[in-house]
Parts: C-alpha cells; sequence; structure tokens
C-alpha cells in the first residue's frame, strides 16, 4: 500500500511539474477592476516563444521573418486562433533593438485604432445592461452629454445625432478641415488651454467650431472623433473612468488582465511595452503635449492620452485574441456579447461601416485595423473559425495602407499549414516546481 501511495503522489507530482490544463475563459461575471497577480497573471506572461515552435508553423514563421525584412520591421507579434484555441503566439526581431531585447508574447503594442473595437464592445455591454440604447441622442438638452459645456453648437442637426451614429460613423462629420484628435496645438491656442489637453476640450472645440458635413445617418466617414465622444459617453452613463469601465467590465471578467491605456512618451511606457521606431529619415515634429520640443511623432508629436478610446489602448496578441474570441459569434466558447448584439456591430454595406471593426463582408470574414507612427495592427476573424493579429513596432512605409501588406503575409503563411496544432495556449499553466521530497514525505 505504501508503494501505492508514493506512486499515486510521484504522478501527481508529474502532473504539476508539467503543468496542467484548466478552463480560463468560463468566468462571465462583472468583477472590481483586478490588478494582475500571481492569481490573475495574465495568460501573456505565462507564454514564451519556443512554446509555438511547432514544425508545421514553420511556413508561418519564415512568411513573418521575409515581411519584417523587406519592410525593414523592427519588432513584430503574431497570435493566430481556430477554433477559438489560441494555437500560436510568437514574436519576431526586437522589443528594444539598442538593449537586444527579443519580443515575447509578453510584450504589450500600441494597437491604435483596434482600439475602436474594445470601446465599441464596451457601449454593446452597455446596452444590453439597459443603461444606453442604440437610438439615443448624443448632444442637446435631451442628449446624454448635455452638459453645460456641450450645449453651444452651430449646426442644429448635432441634435439628431444617435449612440448609433457614432458607432457606424455616420454622424455627419468628417476631415476636410483636418483630424480635430490630431490638432492639440491649434485647438489647446482656440480655446485658451494649456496642453496637453484632453478629449472634452476636443469636443467642445468641434462642437462650436464646425458644422456638420452631411445629415447623420446619411453615410459613413470613418471618424476618431466620433469615438473620442463614445468613450466619454461610458464615462458618463457608468461614472467610472473610460478605462476603469473596460478593464472591469469587459476584459476582466473574461480573464484579460494586461491590456490598458498608452502614454505618450517613452519614459512613461510600461515595463513590459516595447519600443517604438520611425522611419528612416523621418522628421520630428512639434511636441503635441505643450514641452515646445521637436519630437518623434511616436513619443509625444501624438498624444495618446487624447485619442483614449479612438486609438490609445496597449495590448498583446494573446490578451486581444481573447477578446476577439469573446465577441466573434463562435459558439465553442462563450461569448460576451449576446448573438443580437454581434450581429447588429457587423452589420455593413457600401454605405455604412460595421460598429468598431473596419469591415465585414457577407462571406464571414471581418476585420480591424489599426495605425500610428511607430505601429501597425491587424486584426481578422475569418469564417473558417480562424482568427488572428499581427502587430509591429515600426513606423509603416504606407501608413494606414500597410496593413494590406499584413494581410497578404498572413494568408500566405497560413495556407503552408497542413496539420494544426491541438494544444490550446489559452489553458497553459506554467509548471510549478516544488520540493519533491518534502511532497513525498506530507501525510
Amino acid at each position: 500500500m505504501k508503494i501505492i501511495k508514493v506512486l499515486r503522489i510521484s504522478f501527481l507530482f508529474i502532473l504539476i511539474f508539467l503543468g496542467e490544463i484548466a478552463i480560463s475563459f468560463s468566468d462571465k461575471s462583472s468583477v472590481e477592476k483586478v490588478i494582475p497577480s500571481e492569481e490573475k497573471k495574465p495568460i501573456s506572461l505565462k507564454l514564451s516563444n519556443n512554446l509555438s515552435a511547432y514544425e508545421s508553423m514553420q511556413g508561418l514563421d519564415q512568411q513573418i521573418e521575409t515581411f519584417m525584412k523587406k519592410w525593414n520591421i523592427v519588432g513584430a507579434s503574431v497570435a493566430v486562433v481556430k477554433d477559438e484555441r489560441l494555437i500560436y503566439t510568437k514574436g519576431f526581431g526586437f522589443a528594444d533593438k539598442e538593449n537586444n531585447v527579443n519580443v515575447e508574447p509578453k510584450h504589450l503594442f500600441r494597437v491604435a485604432s483596434v482600439s475602436k473595437l474594445i470601446t465599441a464592445t464596451a457601449i454593446m455591454r452597455l446596452v444590453e445592461d439597459g443603461k444606453l440604447s442604440l437610438t439615443d441622442t448624443v448632444f442637446g438638452a435631451n442628449g446624454i452629454l448635455n452638459q453645460e459645456e456641450f450645449l453651444n453648437f452651430k449646426d442644429p442637426r448635432i441634435n439628431t445625432i444617435t449612440l448609433k451614429n457614432l458607432l457606424n460613423h455616420s454622424s455627419g462629420w468628417t476631415n476636410k478641415k483636418g483630424d480635430p484628435m490630431f490638432q492639440n496645438l491649434a485647438i489647446a491656442k482656440k480655446m485658451d488651454k494649456e496642453l496637453p489637453i484632453n478629449s472634452e476640450t476636443v469636443i467642445q472645440y468641434v462642437l462650436e467650431n464646425r458644422k456638420l458635413d452631411y445629415t447623420p445617418g446619411k453615410k459613413s466617414v470613418y471618424s476618431n472623433f466620433g469615438y473620442a465622444v463614445l468613450g466619454l459617453i461610458i464615462e458618463k452613463s457608468t461614472n467610472l473612468s473610460y478605462e476603469d469601465y473596460v478593464i472591469s467590465q469587459v476584459l476582466n471578467p473574461i480573464g484579460i488582465y494586461d491590456m490598458r491605456l498608452g502614454k505618450s512618451l517613452e519614459q512613461d511606457k510600461y515595463e513590459n511595452e516595447v519600443k517604438y521606431y520611425g522611419l528612416k529619415g523621418e522628421r520630428n515634429v512639434l511636441s503635441s503635449l505643450g514641452t515646445g520640443e521637436m519630437v518623434p511623432k511616436y513619443y509625444g508629436g501624438n498624444s495618446i492620452e487624447t485619442l483614449g478610446s479612438a486609438g490609445g489602448w496597449l495590448a498583446s496578441p494573446t490578451e486581444l485574441m481573447k477578446l476577439i474570441v469573446a465577441i466573434d459569434g463562435f459558439d465553442l466558447r462563450e461569448d460576451i456579447l449576446s448573438n443580437e448584439s454581434i450581429v447588429e456591430m457587423t452589420k455593413s454595406s457600401k454605405k455604412i461601416r460595421p460598429f468598431g471593426w473596419t469591415g465585414t463582408d457577407k462571406n464571414g470574414y471581418w476585420w480591424r485595423t489599426g495605425t500610428l507612427s511607430g505601429t501597425s495592427a491587424l486584426v481578422k476573424r475569418e469564417k473558417n473559425g480562424i482568427s488572428w493579429v499581427l502587430i509591429i513596432n515600426t513606423s509603416p512605409k504606407y501608413g494606414a495602407r500597410f496593413p494590406i501588406q499584413i494581410n497578404k503575409t498572413i494568408i500566405r503563411g497560413l495556407a503552408t499549414v497542413d496539420d494544426w496544432p491541438s494544444y490550446d495556449l489559452f489553458d497553459y499553466y506554467e509548471p510549478r516546481y516544488i520540493n519533491r521530497e518534502l511532497f513525498l514525505t506530507t501525510n
């Protein structure tokens, strides 16, 4: 009996040593904002590149390496999901070239306008909770944002803008006079505000100084500004900061603990955030933070804090994929939104965009792009159960059109895969090393 007991304990020890599989995606309840700890450790921090060193994925590896060399990309990170299982997550190149730090799954990247998908998801949670309605008007005495500073506007049609108009970019504003989310210096001067300015100042400026370019709801014209307004709506509706609401009510409940809003300056970057790089010969610009210095666009030229709900989030591809499988409409893992909300989000036509996503089509493809100086990202959900993301830490050569190159690269790489990995890295648990002798002699 003693021998059997020892064998049983030894077998249990081996299981613990090798790591155990546990489903960590089932808790969908609302929780308080969780600060990452050993108990709530982000899955991205548990993973390493060698866990995705599959022979069957070598063709994808080669395509990414060729892509990086061709476009002079300093660092990149990729994650692939199949049938709602994370089968591949890997970094390439450098998170910090000067200090020889390689990109690993733990590294955070600016995801730029992929942030809009996060914001749209948060809004739809509030709609499902009955705190908002898609037909709610946004401005005016009866609007959601009816505070005094937002009641003075030039165009009476602003009274008719609804929550849905903001979500699908049909609010009536265009960027004919420039994108206000990137005009911090001019807006601060006009509004007599000190830099850096917040989104409330930008909203007040637009309301008081710009007429609508078309009737709300008539068509979609891409609007960073509209998604900045959505961030403020979340705050007004919840009495929480935008970031706190998203983290506590959207991300933490689905096991995401390492996504957050980013900062503009290099000295303020997070410990596991990558360093950003510009194009060769790229000129510095005047700081948007009011320092009077000439700075790189990716470190102070663009105000990440002002972009916030429109483009300010940081994420690792692993954690971002956790969000995607929670809003992808597939049924192998429970979604954080109802099927009705997901259908509403992904409706689109020639004139009207979907909510949060850059585009969707009748073939079941949904995609979300994001580009800023120093970063470019593409997230894609395919009808065959495959979803993926690739993010870089280098200014792309063709700006907002660069995700086309990302798409070509991943399509070519995935086409080489004949044998898909069966392991689910979402459920990976790190091996726990313990004192074997103490374990065997206990009890």
